[in-house]
């Protein structure tokens, strides 16, 4: 039985091979030079070809600001790839894990987002995301695991916590964050876990949320993150979402609810403080070779 794997050489790609190799699952992964999600022919051959168990789509349009620009590319990634890999998957018979994102919500909220949320995207990229859960949902309804997450870091490739590790290790400026936006830091390394036991102990089909517990501002991440290398907190300045325009809206409030992993022998996923700490050696070795 072999797994598939898509998106294979970003953040979560290279964390889901990680782990499925730990695991000792066969897999064969691809990336977009490799396979071309938005394209029905190709997704139909290889899903024919290798006939896998489970599809993981990690394969994204993640580009928030230049999916604004770029709506019509955005939604061939984001909603007719996933829809393109569902039509293959029911042909052979596999599972399909949809990975989506927090941007499906408006962001508005004061409580955590139920798994059951209204949706209310107010960005291109959030629409895209939001039109490829359903394309999934309604063509595998029994057979679809739709996992929204957010906030992704790890060792691999550009994102926060490198970028704030890079700032900490190197000189004595200020570095100004956004402290008005809530939402959850997530390892890699634990969403992939978390999506592959939830797929291998037969878990209902539907949707959850993959995300690391507690919550926390782009300030307070960035906050343990100077703590965790040594740096001087001081240097962290809190600011609002205003100082830093952006052509997409971002949300105020992402945090994920966890109500319906209870339904699974999956717990949810760990404090988000633990998860980083366990991590920052990684990151830290990453950023001082990539000087």
């Amino acid at each position: 039985m072999t797994w598939l794997i898509t998106g294979g050489s970003g953040q979560l790609g290279l964390a889901l091979q990680a782990e499925l190799t730990f695991q000792g699952i066969n897999y064969i992964a691809t990336n977009s030079s490799q396979l071309d999600i938005t394209k029905p022919i190709l997704v139909t051959e290889l899903v024919d070809s290798i006939s896998p168990e489970v599809i993981i789509n990690a394969a994204a349009w993640t580009d928030v600001d230049g999916a604004e620009s770029n709506e019509t590319s955005a939604y061939q990634v984001n909603a007719i790839g996933p829809h393109n890999l569902a039509i293959a998957a029911k042909k052979v018979g596999s599972k399909l894990v949809q990975v989506s994102t927090d941007y499906v919500f408006s962001g508005d909220g004061t409580a955590p987002w139920n798994e059951a949320a209204e949706h209310n995207p107010q960005s291109v990229y959030g629409s895209t995301k939001s039109s490829g859960e359903k394309f999934v949902l309604d063509e595998l309804p029994n057979a679809a695991y739709v996992v929204r997450t957010a906030w992704l870091y790890s060792a691999d490739r550009k994102n926060f916590s490198k970028t704030m590790t890079k700032l900490a290790l190197n000189g004595d400026a200020e570095v100004r964050v956004v402290n008005d936006q809530v939402g959850q830091p997530t390892f890699t390394a634990d969403l992939s876990r978390q999506i592959i036991n939830l797929i291998s102990t037969n878990a209902p089909s539907g949707v959850y949320h993959g995300t690391n517990s507690g919550q926390a501002s782009w300030f307070e991440f960035a906050q343990e993150i100077f703590k965790l290398t040594g740096a001087d907190l001081s240097r962290l300045i809190p600011v609002s979402t205003s100082d830093f325009p952006r052509p997409a809206k971002r949300p105020a409030y992402s945090v994920l609810g966890h109500d319906d992993w209870p339904k699974t022998k999956v717990p949810p996923m760990r404090d988000w403080r633990i998860a980083l700490a366990e991590a920052m050696p990684a990151i830290i070795s990453a950023v001082e070779a990539e000087r």
